[in-house]
């Protein structure tokens, strides 16, 4: 069977993940400054990150359209996945739902379904491998969705940010209480419920002090590691990535490792130096 996978831009994807024909991007935008910003191969990540630096305002997102979605839809694979980033995080889950419908009203029945990451950034990339190493094993379409809908559930995303000010700033921070203190060098922890909402793991002073928790963190939930992909994203900060990943392949071992930077909109939620890990 032909199948095609729509990954919003929010998830990376490697060069031969573009390369493979398999993979199409739903792009989001941003606006930066009354600057509008398409995030697709264009994304210039040192000049947005220079926009973001001398901007006042936070940056803020809009997700790709449903009639973006049903266009993307409309192809000549047999099997369509979406993969999109935390329904409870964007829009974009919903708008790709939404595009699905328009779309079987349109032209009528197909092998569509769109999977709600309830992750992020890498967390959909290890999503849209598994859709497609399910696909090549020649399984069918309904066994595809349960098997990546239970990988899903099993997912983890860790992360370490230098600020949290565009994720507070436009709201994605909802329900967290604790306070950091940034005046001190306090660094969070942080990662993901499994309904895709941000959490507080715990903190340490200092960025080296606090990726050395999450890494403590991720090896402590560490199950069956070696049938499993640990992927870390970075936002222009290829060398604390390697550490990372240098962490925690001493410590445990994996059937793959892959490191990315990140596209615009993790870029945008990431801010310079920061870290993304999800296994």
């Amino acid at each position: 069977m032909s199948y095609k996978i729509i990954v919003d831009s929010c998830g990376e994807l490697s060069a031969d993940m573009k390369n493979s024909g398999n993979y199409e991007t739903a792009s989001l935008s941003i606006e930066v400054g009354g600057h509008h910003i398409i995030d697709d191969e264009t994304f210039d990540q040192a000049d947005f990150l220079r926009r973001v630096k001398e901007c006042p305002e936070c940056p803020k997102s809009s997700c790709p359209s449903p009639e973006r979605y049903m266009e993307l839809f409309c192809c000549g694979a047999e099997h369509v996945y979406a993969v999109t980033l935390s329904a409870e995080l964007s829009g974009s889950y919903n708008s790709a739902e939404l595009g699905r419908k328009l779309y079987m009203e349109e032209y009528g029945e197909k092998d569509i379904y769109v999977f709600n990451s309830r992750s992020a950034s890498v967390g959909e990339t290890l999503i849209a491998l598994k859709i497609a190493e399910c696909e090549e094993k020649g399984m069918s379409f309904p066994d595809v969705v349960r098997t990546v809908e239970s990988y899903i559930e099993s997912q983890n995303t860790y992360f370490v940010l230098e600020t949290l000010d565009t994720l507070r700033k436009n709201g994605r921070l909802t329900g967290i209480k604790a306070v950091v203190a940034t005046a001190l060098n306090i660094k969070p922890v942080m990662g993901a419920t499994p309904e895709g909402n941000i959490c507080q793991l715990g903190q340490a002073r200092g960025t080296k002090k606090a990726l050395s928790k999450m890494a403590d963190a991720i090896v402590e939930n560490l199950k069956n590691s070696t049938e499993r992909i640990l992927a870390i994203s970075h936002c222009n900060c290829r060398e604390r990535a390697e550490q990372v990943k240098n962490m925690l392949v001493s410590r445990a071992g994996f059937k793959d490792v892959i490191v990315l930077d990140t596209a615009g909109i993790s870029s945008m939620y990431a801010s310079d130096g920061g870290i993304i890990v999800v296994v």
